[in-house]
């Protein structure tokens, strides 16, 4: 008898294992008085409203270089996250379990957990995932489990939100059993004829056998072993001819482990499992899978725009699939945890991660911050986040910090040593870095120099210098470009500066605005291109957040971030297209900027530009030449863009023709003048879906630029899928118009409900929970939740001022 037959055979002999998704059922209260019912993930904040009130500071950013206070309105996001909230549910644990774990991903902040009016937890990091011993008997089991939280004035320098934000979920099991995060998952080796998988498979309770079965994406099995008689049990499986993980080819192959005592099965559990292997070094820069290559990465913050904190899978999913169209493909978790979810997501589609910790140790950088809990919690979360996290082929480094003022001190070279040993002990196989902004006083230190990766953010130019003296032989831009854009918003005359600011508190998109302490993004590619040493980035940031509105810090109503290569709504940006012109190379990029529908500057000076991969372009106003220019390698804004800058605006039309490298054309695109608004437009993606898009009566949905094959795709009726529609307004020649703030409402009948909506206007006050948004350069987004019944969702959106409605219908299953 085969293993995998040995264990279905006993199958019959066991409690299995349980996990129950503590979702619905929750009660929840400000003040632990008056009580609504709600669902977890929850953030109690998003809904507002806005108001410069809270979490009002009056601080110098020392990151930002100020020296002097001011008053900043906007730097946590101007929503009422701060105080108290209360939490409480009730959970019947069925006959025949002996142990129940309570796993809670993430909850805001200062987590105390009580079952049976009994605190058996407090976990002070919101940010990270902890779980919750309950001791249960076998029979007659009802758990009334409250969880109450406290988040303080001045402890973020950005939206942290409010609630139990991350799914919370419960384990149950018998007194024989593989405890949480005690299974290590691991590449020894691997080439595309063998790999040796190590699995390290803790258990507790009795001795016994553990079995290990690795099957494919079809189910067949590839490799087995076993260990008999042990508790803790370490087996090697040899596999064939393996599918190696990766961002372009994200295979996972599924890990069954069966634990028998006295030839009975007690427990058994399932890990996705992604064989890969990584390495940095001198000669070969960083390795995936031993092929080098320069990371394309972005870095998150973890709030999802109008959704607020609360984690959603198919926003999740819309997220990195849109980095992943734009060819990124990696991201930063900053700065803080990522959760289980998140990684989920990027195991199966692909994306590497940078599984970041911290934004400050001991030296406070707001007055309430981590700072207060370093000291006694950070060796219980840097525990927790590799333990938790350490399974996930999609982390190929951890950050022990972000930008830590102790760079410059000996007692920050020993946490540095102490934190990225501990790394290492918990898990082998992966390198260690962090993100340092101070590169003299961390490299005079030797900060920089103790770590596995040295990651430096911003300063480019001192990428010479840093390199000279770094044992590692290669350097990280941890944190690069910084450039700051609103979509659709273009400022005249066309600047490059890096303290540009305006009446109306927006950037301009043409891309050439940025930080004091920051750069353009052509600034880190020649740094890529002509440094080997260099091995790769993470643009701050892939999507605009909730907070720190540099360099709007001290402009109300300013209450959002600008560094986004996407907006708030999750709306691409010019910018989009400038990184998707480097970055992807399976697919041509040719992208204009900015939109052509100026009346009043006739005759006036607009420059043009184009984002593209071809290396040359002429353009065309209204049928008439304005040259054949090619990108130059001596000049800092023609080496990686196509410019025009002696452009005079005339309506009609824009057009590129762009061209390869032999003389052949690559393609064009045209940018029309829009004239008056006739008609609604409704454009839906339901991210789920196995396809990117769907076609709802007659809008057809584009991502990434380029229209999308409408094959079907559904909703799903799970009472959590989102479906995110853009609303927006077309001439009669179906022109979007790029210019208008309308009011927009929507209203959701059937078998969905509204969630949000948000136009990434970094200035708008409106609720992001209720049903009606302005357009902000021309555009919003409304987003829509399923049921959990089959059918179809109906939405309509209403422009009273024009008059105009139009209704789509998504079916859900």
């Amino acid at each position: 008898m085969t293993l995998m037959a040995l264990a279905v055979a006993t199958l019959a002999n066991s409690q299995p294992r349980r996990v129950i998704n503590l979702t619905d059922g929750w009660q929840f209260s400000r003040d632990n008085n008056h009580w609504e019912s709600v669902s977890v993930p929850h953030d109690w904040a998003i809904a507002g409203p806005f108001d410069k009130k809270w979490d009002l500071q009056y601080v110098a950013i020392e990151q930002n270089g100020e020296t002097e206070k001011s008053e900043k309105s906007g730097r946590s996001g101007a929503l009422p996250w701060i105080g108290q909230g209360f939490y409480r549910t009730t959970v019947t644990i069925p006959d025949g379990y002996s142990r129940a774990t309570l796993m809670i991903d993430g909850a805001m902040s200062n987590a105390r957990v009580k079952v049976g009016g009994k605190q058996l937890a407090y976990w002070p990091y919101g940010y990270n995932a902890f779980n919750v011993d309950i001791p249960v008997s076998q029979t007659g089991n009802t758990l009334d489990i409250e969880v109450s939280l406290d988040n303080v004035e001045e402890s973020s320098r950005w939206y942290p939100g409010g609630g139990i934000y991350r799914p919370v979920r419960l384990l149950l099991t018998g007194d024989n059993h593989f405890p949480v995060w005690q299974t290590y998952i691991r590449t020894l080796t691997a080439s595309t004829e063998k790999a040796i998988v190590e699995v390290v498979a803790k258990a507790q309770g009795e001795k016994g056998n553990t079995i290990a079965v690795l099957r494919d994406h079809d189910g067949r099995v590839v490799a087995e072993a076993s260990e008999d008689d042990v508790n803790d049990a370490v087996l090697q499986l040899a596999v064939v001819n393996p599918r190696l993980w990766s961002p372009e080819s994200p295979y996972l192959y599924t890990l069954t482990l069966s634990r028998l005592v006295g030839g009975k099965k007690v427990d058994e559990e399932s890990h996705k499992v992604g064989i890969r292997t990584i390495s940095v070094s001198k000669d070969g820069g960083f390795r995936l899978n031993g092929v080098s290559r320069k990371i394309k990465g972005v870095c998150l913050h973890h709030d999802l725009g109008p959704l607020g904190a609360a984690e959603n899978k198919a926003a999740v999913i819309r997220q990195i699939k849109m980095m992943k169209a734009m060819g990124c493909d990696a991201i930063r978790t900053a700065h803080n945890m990522p959760s289980t979810l998140q990684m989920e997501v990027c195991d199966s589609l692909g994306m590497m991660v940078m599984a970041e910790s911290f934004d400050m140790w001991i030296y406070p950088k707001c007055k309430n911050g981590y700072a207060k809990f370093f000291k006694e919690w950070a060796d219980r979360d840097i525990e927790n986040l590799v333990l938790h996290h350490r399974n996930h082929p999609s982390i190929v480094m951890w950050s022990i910090g972000n930008e830590i003022p102790e760079q410059s001190s000996k007692e920050g070279v020993e946490i540095s040593r102490h934190l990225q040993s501990l790394c290492h002990r918990l898990d082998p196989s992966r390198p260690v870095t962090q993100g340092m902004d101070r590169a003299e006083a961390a490299l005079k230190s030797g900060f920089a120099q103790v770590m596995d990766v040295p990651g430096f953010n911003y300063r480019v130019h001192k990428y010479e210098k840093n390199i000279a003296q770094l044992p590692q032989g290669f350097l990280l831009g941890s944190e690069t470009a910084s450039t700051v854009s609103s979509r659709g918003v273009y400022k005249f005359p066309v600047v490059v500066s890096d303290n540009a600011v305006y009446d109306d508190g927006q950037c301009s998109s043409y891309d050439t605005e940025y930080c004091s302490w920051s750069n353009l993004p052509d600034d880190d590619w020649r740094c890529q291109d002509d440094y080997p040493w260099v091995i790769g980035e993470f643009v701050w940031t892939g999507y605009d957040y909730l907070g720190e509105p540099t360099p709007y810090d001290t402009y109300w109503p300013s209450r959002s971030s600008y560094f986004g290569i996407c907006d708030l709504a999750g709306l691409p940006k010019d910018r989009y297209y400038l990184y998707r012109s480097r970055w992807n190379t399976a697919t041509h990029t040719i992208h204009l900027l900015p939109h052509w529908t100026w009346p009043g500057r006739e005759g006036e000076l607009t420059p043009v530009y184009c984002y593209t991969d071809a290396p040359e372009a002429e353009l065309f106003v209204n049928g008439k030449s304005q040259g054949r220019i090619s990108k130059r390698q001596d000049s800092r804004l023609d080496r990686y863009r196509l410019r025009w800058n002696d452009v005079t605006y005339q309506p009609g039309e824009l057009r590129v023709v762009a061209y390869n490298a032999d003389g052949s054309v690559m393609g064009e695109q045209k940018v029309l003048t829009a004239g008056k608004p006739v008609a609604l437009r409704m454009d839906v993606e339901c991210p789920s879906s196995d396809h990117t898009t769907l076609k709802a009566d007659g809008a057809t949905i584009k991502a990434d630029g380029a229209t999308l094959k409408a094959d079907g795709a559904t909703h799903k009726a799970d009472g959590a899928d989102l479906a995110f529609i853009t609303v927006s307004l077309e001439d009669a020649n179906g022109t979007f118009c790029p210019t208008l703030s309308d009011d927009i409402t929507i209203e959701v009948t059937g078998e969905g409900v509204f969630e949000a909506a948000c136009n990434g206007d970094a200035t708008s006050l409106q609720s992001m929970r209720q049903p009606t948004m302005k357009l902000f350069s021309g555009k919003a987004v409304f987003v829509v939740r399923s049921t959990t019944q089959s059918g179809t969702i109906q939405v309509t959106a209403t422009d009273k001022l024009r008059r105009l409605k139009r209704s789509i219908s998504i079916t859900t299953k």
